[in-house]
């Protein structure tokens, strides 16, 4: 017999925390960014997807605005007010990944600015934190692309990342727990904001700013479990390393 989907408090409570913070970083604008957050059920393999209904930003959201939806597919299991398209793509990260519980999207000013001004699509690395919290290297969307509308290229790249920017239009980063992908969205965006001035401090001083190399930066990656994690049980890091 079926399992009914039951609302989650804890999780709407959880929610509408990292909301607050989101919204409280300077991150929301408008009704655009969400937070996807993936809770077990009997009866869906992939879980199910707690996210806020369009037409309401983070920023103002009560527990009434959150919806319950299928994973592989946009259907929704509780409530009653459809999602944004861009929960297409953290439905896809989600089905995807099932090490990722929880996905944030929002549309970061310095990160639009930054591509914005045609500097390289890649991400460059001052501070010791990026490597280390991302876990992974930055993948970056064309433009031209919208991994939103159609998500069938998200296969392509979605295992070896942890932190996606779609250039001109924003980041959405994926965590184990909300709270993982709240700290990578933090860490991200303010190595962003770190380049931008250590870019305008080298211009105004004539100097050349000093990124940290590939190789420092492959090799942080290789050893973020042990820094970020370092209670975690020794076999699930290896099992990590090794995939």
């Amino acid at each position: 017999m079926p399992t009914p989907v039951a609302f989650d408090a804890a999780i709407g409570r959880q929610f509408i925390r990292y909301a607050r913070l989101v919204a409280g970083r300077g991150y929301i604008h408008n009704t655009l960014g969400n937070i996807v957050m993936r809770a077990p059920h009997p009866d869906h393999p992939h879980g199910l997807a707690y996210t806020k209904h369009a037409e309401v930003s983070l920023e103002e959201m009560e527990l009434e605005n959150i919806v319950i939806t299928d994973v592989p597919t946009s259907r929704i299991v509780w409530g009653e007010r459809m999602t944004s398209v861009g929960h297409n793509l953290s439905r896809e990260i989600l089905r995807l990944r099932p090490d990722i519980n929880a996905t944030i999207h929002v549309h970061d000013d310095a990160v639009i600015a930054l591509l914005g001004s045609g500097a390289p699509h890649e991400f460059n690395v001052l501070s010791l934190d990026p490597p280390f919290v991302l876990g992974k290297p930055v993948h970056f969307v064309p433009a031209h692309v919208d991994v939103e509308a159609d998500v069938s290229s998200v296969a392509d790249f979605i295992q070896g990342t942890n932190s996606v920017v779609l250039v001109g239009h924003g980041i959405t980063t994926l965590g184990r727990t909300v709270s993982e992908a709240y700290h990578r969205l933090n860490t991200l965006t303010a190595e962003v904001r770190r380049c931008l001035q250590a870019e305008q401090h080298a211009a105004l001083m004539g100097t050349k700013v000093v990124y940290r190399s590939q190789a420092e930066i492959e090799e942080m990656y290789r050893f973020a479990e042990h820094i970020i994690y370092p209670t975690r049980p020794d076999h699930v890091m290896q099992d990590e390393a090794a995939e």
